[in-house]
């Protein structure tokens, strides 16, 4: 019987590796690139919150209005603006209270506060500031006109109250 032996072919060419310069020179370029995105990302983030807030307490407004019209009793939605809470409850209540009665937390980046509020009396509950909705779906008229939800960079979102008094809406201030 005759044997193959295969045999070994080894190529010692030059093997090319990263030097610690060209090294060096990509990290520093990963950390400029970094350094200029991260800021831009944050502000990003920031206005996703504030946009989000926003949106969450028009959909509170939505569901208090829909209340006050399905249920035929007006609700409030109530603004803590120093403990960053709002909700919605019913004017008069049983002696169980609104068992349908929500509470939310702002979002601890967002500041909460009432402008343009209406002249004279102010609509409060429970000795907070409040928006009364109505058993035909409008506003009180000495409800706040305007809300201004903002972060602690200044960029803020304004719910302004609609001509029509049926409503808020957003607008980027």
């Amino acid at each position: 019987m005759k044997t193959v032996h295969a045999s070994r072919i080894t190529h010692h060419g030059s093997r090319r590796a990263f030097t610690l310069i060209e090294l060096i020179m990509v990290l520093a370029l990963l950390v400029i690139i970094t350094s200029i995105t991260v800021p831009t990302m944050s502000r990003f983030v920031r206005g996703r919150a504030l946009d989000s807030e926003a949106r969450r307490m028009l959909a509170m407004m939505h569901a208090a209005q829909s209340r006050a019209v399905s249920e035929g009793m007006p609700m409030m939605l109530w603004l803590d603006v120093d403990n960053g809470t709002y909700g919605v409850e019913a004017e008069t209540s049983g002696q169980d209270g609104d068992t349908k009665a929500e509470n939310l937390k702002l979002d601890e980046t967002v500041q909460l506060s009432l402008l343009n509020t209406a002249t004279g009396a102010q609509t409060t509950f429970k000795n907070l500031p409040a928006i009364k909705f109505l058993v035909d779906g409008t506003i009180d008229e000495t409800s706040p006109q305007t809300l201004q939800m903002a972060d602690a960079d200044g960029f803020g979102r304004l719910l302004v109250e609609t001509k029509t008094r049926t409503g808020y809406e957003i607008f980027a201030k």
